[in-house]
């Protein structure tokens, strides 16, 4: 993931009005700017050999809930099944070539692309490319916080 999209993948985060602001969750007031360092992040693996990790957890001053993660999914990895989120998307392809699957349409998204899922969608992420894909998610609003990783 590029220092880039990771400072793009933040700024989305901050200023976005997209949330659903009734989230019952709560998270940490994010109320004063800060940096958010990818090296000091928790990590998780995942059977299939792909991996997160996970930036921000908290609520905006304007009250919508937020999390940014990063995720990498290996070339010929088994992809997470389709499934619905309760909460806005924005990902931020960093590197290689995914395949978005939702609402009966593929589309393909490649560096500096930006996917929106929207609340309520089934969806689908693969890896379609040569080596791997790698990408930031700013989650917003919804059921954020009750999903956190553990």
């Amino acid at each position: 993931m590029t220092k880039t999209c990771l400072a793009g993948m933040a700024a989305l985060a901050i200023v976005t009005g997209v949330a659903n602001a009734e989230s019952t969750v709560q998270t940490p007031v994010l109320d004063h700017a800060k940096v958010f360092k990818l090296a000091e992040a928790p990590g998780r693996k995942f059977a299939n050999g792909g991996g997160a990790r996970d930036l921000i957890l908290g609520t905006l001053k304007s009250g919508e809930a937020v999390r940014v993660h990063e995720s990498m999914q290996p070339e010929g990895a088994e992809p997470n099944p389709a499934h619905a989120i309760e909460h806005s998307e924005f990902i931020i392809v960093g590197e290689g070539t995914l395949e978005f699957i939702h609402d009966g349409v593929s589309e393909i998204a490649g560096p500096g692309d930006v996917v929106y899922v929207a609340q309520g969608t089934m969806h689908q992420v693969k890896n379609i490319g040569k080596g791997p894909i790698k990408y930031a998610i700013v989650s917003i609003g919804g059921d954020i916080g009750a999903n956190a990783p553990k």
